[in-house]
């Protein structure tokens, strides 16, 4: 509310405005006492043609008295020697004078009385208010008194703008009386400047009625923002610190979603962030302890090994014995790597950027690796997909070719000598979806989900144990959904319901402007 105060604090300082109504108001002036003077000097002359023409004292005083009520004005007459012949303030009776003055204003109302109380305390300070002179009203005033009338008494025109005790304004104008062109006098008329002080209070008033309309708008306003805006910001702010000075979980974001404007939105976002913290935390430790019992397996192996090793004398127990401790080294590393891969993954996915990768042609080159380097000579890929469309997505190249890989791999590990691996490559509306299928056993149905979970491993039962982490289809998942999309398991089933392989399925969504490419 600073900005709207200082601007109606300006409003003492109209001195642009004031000073045009000064102006007005003394040419207003110049006319009436030019009107008085050629009045005078027509008809208040005493000209008998032989003397000097001069003013008829008893005339003059008439005339002035008669013509000032009308023009709301305070005329006074002064001879060429400088004495006051006459002064419209005053009536002569027979044996006194009597002083005119005027009536106050009527009564203001309330709003009107306070403001006209803070208007005259300021301007009492001088705000807004130029520094004029000091006018004295004298008992027996001469033309000497006034500057403009000596001027005037010397056949020009002038004015003057005085101030009187309590502060208000005296403008007056002096103009010559002449008779051909022979100044016999001066006629001064003054006026307060209370219509123009009068102007520029209701101005003012006018404005600072607007001002305090706009300031108490601007108060309700302000409480209104506070409790609608700024105390709900708090409280999400309080809110957001608890969760990061808390040990605990149960310290929740106020839910204003029903809002339905911006703090909704704010705190939709900021609980949906919590809950992905925590989410993200509960996968932190639970990511841990799996990886901390999968590590304690190999390296309890192995410190059993390593202890009966050096106990052991038959050559060919401790053959067997240095197996176990190289295939646990090997494990461990394996591990190791995978685990390292695993938890590089959530940072490499949000900084890397994502461009199109032709999933089709990673496909297809994929199989040709296999079938060149001799890795896949027991099995078939037959490649299921439609060459005019190279099925376009927007992601990272080499973490979408990790879950292609994987997947293949796995149907590779699963298959039967001679087996047929099916790929299958199809746009469906939106989405770029590929499958997977291979001739081998299938996935208990009980096991469809858990293939998923880290470090859960359901292998051949002719592989070598540990040959495996378990991590492949936990981080082909995570790939997948974190580029919106998904990865899941089924089984194949026969004309008579068997199982007659798995099916892995990998979705997701079109790179955008190439829905339906050809």
């Amino acid at each position: 509310m600073l900005a709207p105060v200082i601007l109606v604090a300006g409003l003492f300082y109209l001195d642009r405005y004031k000073n045009e109504l000064i102006a007005a108001e003394l040419e207003s002036l110049r006319i009436r006492a030019e009107m008085v003077a050629a009045a005078v000097g027509e008809g208040a002359v005493l000209d008998n043609g032989m003397a000097l023409p001069e003013l008829s004292k008893q005339l003059a005083r008439q005339m002035v008295r008669r013509l000032s009520p009308p023009a709301r004005v305070r005329t006074r007459l002064f001879d060429d020697d400088g004495a006051e012949l006459a002064d419209s303030s005053m009536l002569l009776s027979s044996n006194m004078a009597i002083q005119v003055e005027e009536l106050p204003p009527p009564e203001e109302g309330w709003f009107a009385k306070l403001f006209r109380r803070l208007y005259d305390f300021v301007t009492a300070t001088g705000m807004g208010e130029e520094d004029y002179p000091r006018y004295h009203e004298r008992s027996h005033p001469r033309a000497a008194d006034y500057g403009e009338v000596v001027k005037a008494l010397a056949g020009d025109a002038a004015w003057a703008v005085r101030s009187t005790r309590d502060h208000r304004l005296l403008l007056s104008t002096a103009v010559p009386v002449q008779h051909y062109k022979e100044v016999l006098g001066a006629v001064m008329v003054s006026s307060t400047g209370d219509d123009i002080a009068q102007s520029l209070f209701k101005v003012r008033l006018t404005i600072f009625q607007a001002f305090a309309f706009a300031l108490s708008i601007t108060f309700a306003l302000s409480l209104y923002l506070s409790g609608t805006i700024a105390r709900p910001i708090y409280r999400l702010a309080a809110a957001a610190d608890r969760v990061r000075r808390g040990h605990g979980r149960r310290h929740n974001i106020p839910d204003l979603t029903r809002r339905r404007d911006e703090i909704g939105d704010l705190s939709g976002a900021l609980r949906d962030m919590t809950e992905a913290l925590w989410r993200r935390m509960d996968a932190i430790e639970a990511f841990a302890a799996d990886v901390a019992h999968e590590i304690k397996n190999p390296l309890t192996s192995l410190r059993s090994a390593v202890e009966t090793v050096s106990r052991v004398q038959n050559p060919e127990h401790q053959r067997k014995l240095m197996a176990i401790i190289q295939d646990d080294v090997t494990r461990l590393d394996r591990l190791i790597s995978d685990i390292s891969d695993a938890s590089r993954l959530d940072a490499e996915l949000s900084r890397a950027e994502a461009g199109p990768v032709q999933m089709r042609r990673m496909l297809e080159a994929l199989v040709a690796v296999y079938r060149d380097t001799g890795t896949a000579d027991s099995v078939r890929f037959v490649v299921d997909a439609d060459p005019q469309d190279e099925l376009v997505v927007t992601g990272l190249e080499s973490r979408l070719g990790q879950v292609l890989r994987n997947l293949i791999t796995n149907a590779i590990s699963f298959s039967p000598p001679e087996g047929i691996i099916r790929l299958k490559a199809v746009r469906r509306g939106n989405a770029v979806v590929i499958e997977v299928e291979d001739e081998g056993p299938g996935i208990p149905p009980n096991k469809l989900d858990a293939i998923f979970e880290r470090f859960y491993s359901e292998r051949p039962k002719d592989e070598k144990f540990g040959t495996h982490s378990g991590l492949g289809l936990s981080i082909s998942k995570q790939i997948a959904e974190a580029h919106g999309g998904g990865l899941k398991a089924a089984n194949r089933a026969g004309g008579e319901g068997e199982v007659t392989g798995a099916r892995f399925i990998l979705t997701l969504p079109a790179a955008e402007g190439t829905a339906g490419e050809r």
